[in-house]
């Protein structure tokens, strides 16, 4: 039998993710950021290499679970109603559902399920607080509303980096842990971040 190889790990993260990018215009390269980011973050921190490479995966397919929300809310132009954002608030729930079926992906299931917990326990699915949350899930966390803030939306324009970083700094410590802030700061301060510019959805390019 094949024994599968971190290049075959790497194909069936890159199939999901693009049936994700397919369901929706404005995710498309959205998850392959949030992966670069959250891997040069968990490189900048010193973790190990096998810890980073979870976390790259994990990061990869941390919106998986939005294959399983209508289409005309995930694709809605404009701002969801509150019942809409419940619907699409089941999407981590949902990922670690779908991880949760294959075996090579339990070990990214906790950065699925809890990318969107908050810090001071206000998040969801679980109101997990502080460090109860996994460390690769609150990496995530930050590199996923960075890279949301940096890319346009129907209703607003896309964040300058300053302006994302300003807003990151705001949250830290109540939706952000804050060293992982404090290391996004640093990376910008090192011009290690990079945003394109222009009226499309921007690019975030993690260079280390």
């Amino acid at each position: 039998m094949h024994q599968i190889t971190i290049d075959d790990l790497h194909e069936m993260v890159d199939a999901l993710t693009t049936a994700l990018d397919a369901k929706n215009s404005y995710m498309c390269g959205h998850s392959e950021r949030v992966a670069m980011l959250s891997l040069l973050l968990a490189n900048t921190m010193g973790l190990s290499p096998a810890e980073q490479t979870r976390i790259h995966i994990g990061a990869h397919l941390h919106d998986i679970g939005k294959i399983g929300i209508p289409d005309v809310i995930l694709n809605k132009q404009g701002k969801l109603t509150d019942d809409e954002f419940n619907i699409i608030r089941q999407h981590p729930a949902i990922g670690d559902n779908i991880v949760g079926k294959l075996k090579l992906f339990h070990s990214v299931a906790d950065i699925v399920r809890h990318h969107h917990e908050r810090f001071d326990g206000k998040g969801y699915p679980d109101g997990l607080r502080g460090h109860d949350i996994s460390l690769g899930a609150r990496i995530v966390a930050v590199a996923d509303a960075f890279d949301a803030m940096t890319s346009a939306r129907a209703y607003r324009t896309a964040f300058t980096l300053s302006q994302a970083i300003a807003e990151a700094q705001r949250c830290q410590g109540t939706q952000f842990d804050p060293d992982i802030v404090a290391i996004l700061v640093d990376l910008s301060t090192k011009n290690k971040l990079i945003s394109s510019g222009g009226g499309e959805i921007r690019s975030l390019v993690a260079t280390a």
